[in-house]
């Protein structure tokens, strides 16, 4: 079974529109898929994740993307969803077989309920129309906006970045658990397991992470489920091995076919990857 790491990043610090990414940071330097390249093991295809909020960073991976080799299987861009030529422009990327989805950064947006905004509609359409798929940027407060988003795009394929970052190091499990589990059962929403080293404490250790993976296991189940290592992000909180020894403790009680879903077919099928081998 193909291995894939569902979310990943690449960045070119000088460019200057990574707005997060702070001097202070240890991870302030360029990051190149040649610097990922020895830590994936078994891993043979990647999904590329935007980390800017700027046409010029989805150019910039489509462009890694086509000269990865077919290691980089699937693009996440960014682009204005309230832009005048908003729909011409996803019928545009929707073009690229590489382009597999857009990731509006709700995180960093002070409107929780941005998403549901007038003028972000008819984008939201033209990705239904398109095929493309919305990565779901999103903290806990941001997980009942997702219930109303769905009801009006039923056909809107989604994934919830990094769990929608529970606070895993102040042992806050409500009412991220409950509010989860009810966008599981209530929607079609995907969800990656990824991020969640970040937000636990800086010595964590796997069975620290135990409870919010079990939870999101009963509630998507592993063909909803996909691994990303979220890298370099990831090297804030113990590295790219660390995590992914982490997750064969965490995933070790299921069989074989759940793990093959969770560790390359859900993404594979979400993202449609063999479309863009």
């Amino acid at each position: 079974m193909i291995r894939v790491d569902s979310h990943h990043h690449v960045w070119r610090v000088a460019r200057g529109d990574y707005r997060w990414l702070t001097p202070d940071l240890p991870i302030h330097r360029d990051f190149t898929l040649a610097d990922l390249q020895p830590l994936l093991g078994d891993i043979t295809a990647t999904v590329l994740v935007q980390a800017a909020p700027t046409d010029a960073e989805t150019e910039f991976m489509l462009t890694v993307a086509a000269g990865s080799q077919g290691l980089v299987r699937g693009v996440v861009g960014w682009m204005d969803l309230t832009a005048p030529n908003a729909t011409a422009r996803i019928a545009e990327l929707a073009n690229v077989p590489l382009l597999k989805g857009l990731r509006p950064m709700l995180q960093d947006i002070a409107d929780t309920d941005w998403i549901l905004r007038t003028s972000v509609q008819p984008a939201l359409m033209a990705m239904v129309d398109c095929g493309l798929r919305l990565d779901a940027l999103i903290r806990p407060h941001h997980l009942p906006c997702l219930l109303s988003l769905a009801a009006r795009h039923p056909g809107l394929r989604m994934v919830i970045d990094h769990a929608a970052k529970p606070a895993i190091a102040q042992d806050v499990f409500e009412p991220w658990a409950s509010d989860i589990a009810r966008v599981a059962r209530e929607t079609d929403a995907y969800c990656k397991l990824s991020g969640l080293v970040t937000e636990a404490a800086s010595d964590w250790h796997h069975d620290d992470l135990r409870r919010t993976v079990d939870h999101l296991l009963g509630s998507f189940g592993p063909d909803r489920l996909m691994w990303g290592s979220d890298w370099p992000v990831v090297e804030l909180a113990g590295g790219y091995a660390r995590w992914r020894i982490a997750t064969q403790h965490l995933l070790a009680g299921l069989d074989t076919a759940s793990c093959d879903a969770i560790l390359g077919g859900t993404a594979c099928m979400f993202y449609d990857l063999g479309s863009a081998a």
